[in-house]
C-alpha cells in the first residue's frame, strides 16, 4: 500500500438505530426484536494496552516495560506527553467510522485495570460506536496482578504473584466490574461484558502446565467467574456476560454449565486448519449447554486464512472479533508506519546500536503516536476485501488502476484482489501449524500484501516491492485496462522462468500484440520456480 491517508471511506451509513439490548435466546445471540445477530468484530488491541510485538519491541513485552524502557529514554513527563497522543492518536472516531463501513458492526476493547482517564475515553468511544449503530464489547485484558503466565497479554509483573495468588487482587477485579457495571447498566450499544481475557495458569500443574492447557478443574477460574458474575447481577440485569476458559480461552474442563441465563462462551482460534474438526467442540459446547458461542479473538495470519476462517464461522453462525485493527505489521486492515528516529531506539533496544538522544528519541516517538491515527496509517484494502467481500465471492477485482497507454510499467505485486485460485494461485497460503507443521506463513517477505504470494521490500527503498520465493506453477492476474488499441510489446522483468499469454502468444516477451481499448485480464504464470518478479512492461508500437 502507498504510505498515504487511506480511509477507504466507500460509503458511510448513517448512525444506526439501537436495536436494544442483545440477550441470549438458546444458542444464539439476539437483539429486543429477537432476531439473530452475528457480531463480525474487530479488536482495539493496542491502544489501552500494547503488546512488545505490536510495536516490534524485543525481548520481555510488557506494557509497564516498554513505558519503563521509555522513561529512561526521554524521562518521565515526556513519557506521559507520548501516551496522552498515542492515546489521542490510535483510536479516533475515523477508526470506528471506518469498520462501518467496511461492514463490521461491533468493536471489542481490551482494558487494562488501571484504566487510562477513568471512563473517559470508554464513554468517548461508546459515543462514537452509537453514532454508527454500532455494538462495543468491554474486555477485561489485564486484570489486577495478572491473569495468566503470558505475560505481556495482562500486563503482568512475573516478579509479583499473580491475580490467582492475590486475594487483594481478585477483589480489585470483582469491585471493577462492579463500578463499569453500574456505569453502562443502561447502554443499550454495551453489547457484552467479556470479564476476563485469556486465562492460562496451571492451577493443579503448576510446573509442567503452567499456561494451563491441560487442567481438569479450574477450581479457581470458576469460582472468579462467578463471583464477577454476581457481582455484576447486583447492578445490572441486562447485559450478556461472556466467559473464557483456561489456556488462552479455550479449556473449559470443570466450568461448565453456565452459572447465569446471559451468558456467552467465548473461544479463541489461532494457527490451525479451517475445517469442522477445528471447530467441531465448540460446537459441541453449544449444542451441549443450549449457549451461544463466540470467537471472540482470531487473526494473526494470511488472507487465506482469514477467508477460509470466516467462512467456516458463519456457516455455523459463530460471531467473531479480529486482531487488532492496527499495529507494525501488514497482517492488519491497518498498519502503523515506523519512522527512522524509532527504529534508532529499536536498534539500540536490541543492543545494535548507540543510545538515540533524549530529543531524538522524544521526537521519534511522538511521529510514532502520529503514525498511529489512521490518517497517517497504511491501508490494506486486500485485508479487508479478504475478510469482507471474499468469504462468499470467488469474482476477483483489481488491485490497482492498471492504465495502459503507450508505455506504461505494471509493478508485479499489484495482481487483482481475490481468492486464492481466482486472483492468483500460491501453494504456501497461511500458517497452520498447529495442525499440520509441515505448512508454513504465506506471505515470507511480510511486506506490501497479506495473501501467500511472497513479496519482498526492495532494500533501502522507502515504497518498492517485487515478488519472490516463486513456486513452479504459481500464477498471478491482472486485470488492465488500455486506453488506446494497437500492438504493444508486453515484456516481463524478472530473473526467473515467467510466461505470460497474451492473444495467442505466450512467452516473457511477447511483440507485436493486438490489444483493444478496454478492460482485459492477463495471467502470469511461473514454468519453473525460483527467481524474483518485478514489473510487466506495456510499449505500444
Amino acid at each position: 500500500m502507498k504510505k498515504i491517508a487511506l480511509l477507504f471511506l466507500l460509503l458511510v451509513p448513517s448512525a444506526g438505530r439501537s436495536q436494544g439490548f442483545l440477550h441470549t435466546s438458546g444458542t444464539n445471540i439476539v437483539n429486543a426484536q429477537g432476531k439473530n445477530v452475528l457480531l463480525r468484530g474487530m479488536g482495539l488491541g493496542g491502544w489501552m494496552l500494547q503488546e512488545g510485538y505490536m510495536l516490534h519491541v524485543p525481548g520481555e513485552g510488557q506494557q509497564h516495560k516498554i513505558r519503563a524502557r521509555i522513561e529512561a529514554l526521554i524521562g518521565i513527563d515526556k513519557t506521559n506527553a507520548f501516551y496522552d497522543a498515542w492515546i489521542s492518536n490510535n483510536t479516533t472516531r475515523t477508526d470506528i467510522d471506518s469498520l462501518k463501513a467496511w461492514g463490521f458492526n461491533s468493536v471489542r476493547l481490551p482494558m487494562h485495570y488501571n484504566m487510562y482517564k477513568g471512563f473517559t475515553i470508554i464513554d468517548t468511544l461508546l459515543s462514537w460506536c452509537k453514532a454508527r449503530g454500532m455494538y462495543l464489547i468491554l474486555d477485561l485484558h489485564a486484570a489486577p496482578g495478572g491473569q495468566g503466565n503470558d505475560l505481556n497479554i495482562s500486563d503482568r509483573d512475573g516478579t509479583k504473584p499473580a491475580l490467582w495468588d492475590n486475594e487483594a487482587d481478585k477483589q480489585k477485579t470483582i469491585a471493577l466490574w462492579k463500578k463499569i457495571a453500574a456505569h453502562y447498566k443502561d447502554e443499550p450499544n454495551i453489547a457484552a461484558y467479556d470479564i476476563l481475557n485469556e486465562p492460562n495458569f496451571g492451577f493443579d500443574d503448576p510446573v509442567n502446565d503452567k499456561n494451563g492447557i491441560k487442567e481438569q478443574h479450574n477450581i479457581p477460574l470458576k469460582k472468579l467467574m462467578q463471583d464477577i458474575t454476581a457481582a455484576i447481577r447486583e447492578v445490572d440485569k441486562k447485559h450478556i456476560i461472556i466467559i473464557e476458559g483456561n489456556g488462552w480461552g479455550n479449556n473449559y474442563n470443570g466450568i461448565l454449565p453456565p452459572w447465569d441465563n446471559n451468558i456467552v462462551l467465548s473461544f479463541h482460534k489461532y494457527w490451525n486448519a479451517n475445517d469442522l474438526h477445528s471447530i467441531q467442540h465448540i460446537l459441541d459446547f453449544r449444542k451441549k449447554y443450549n449457549v451461544p458461542v463466540w470467537i471472540g479473538e482470531t487473526g494473526e495470519n494470511s488472507n487465506v486464512w482469514f477467508t477460509e476462517a470466516i467462512r467456516l464461522f458463519e456457516q455455523n453462525n459463530i460471531g467473531w472479533s479480529w486482531w487488532p485493527l492496527k499495529k507494525m505489521g501488514n497482517s492488519n486492515p491497518l498498519e502503523i508506519p515506523s519512522n527512522d528516529g524509532y527504529q534508532q531506539i529499536l536498534n539500540y533496544w536490541n543492543g545494535k546500536g548507540d543510545k538515540p538522544t533524549e530529543a531524538t528519541a522524544f521526537t521519534a516517538l511522538m511521529e510514532l503516536a502520529s503514525a498511529s491515527n489512521i490518517s497517517n496509517n497504511i491501508l490494506h484494502r486486500d485485508v479487508i476485501d479478504a475478510m469482507m467481500r471474499q468469504p462468499y465471492s470467488s469474482q476477483t477485482r483489481p488491485f490497482a488502476a492498471n492504465i495502459i497507454t503507450d508505455h506504461t510499467v505494471i509493478q508485479a505485486v499489484d495482481y487483482d484482489l481475490g481468492i486464492n485460485g481466482a486472483a492468483y494461485y500460491d501453494l504456501d497460503t497461511a500458517n497452520y501449524r498447529l495442525s499440520n507443521p509441515q505448512m508454513t506463513i504465506g506471505n515470507r517477505g511480510r511486506a506490501y500484501r497479506n495473501d501467500g504470494v511472497d513479496i519482498a521490500a526492495v532494500k533501502d527503498s522507502a515504497d518498492c516491492y517485487y515478488v519472490t520465493n516463486i513456486g513452479r506453477g504459481e500464477w498471478l492476474q491482472y486485470t488492465v485496462f488500455i486506453r488506446k488499441k494497437g500492438n504493444y510489446t508486453i515484456q516481463l522483468v524478472n530473473t526467473g522462468k515467467l510466461s505470460i499469454t497474451v492473444a495467442g502468444k505466450k512467452g516473457a516477451i511477447i511483440k507485436n500484440v493486438p490489444l483493444n481499448e478496454g478492460s482485459l485480464k492477463l495471467r502470469v504464470r511461473a514454468e519453473e520456480g525460483g527467481g524474483d518478479f518485478k514489473e510487466i512492461r506495456f510499449d505500444r508500437n
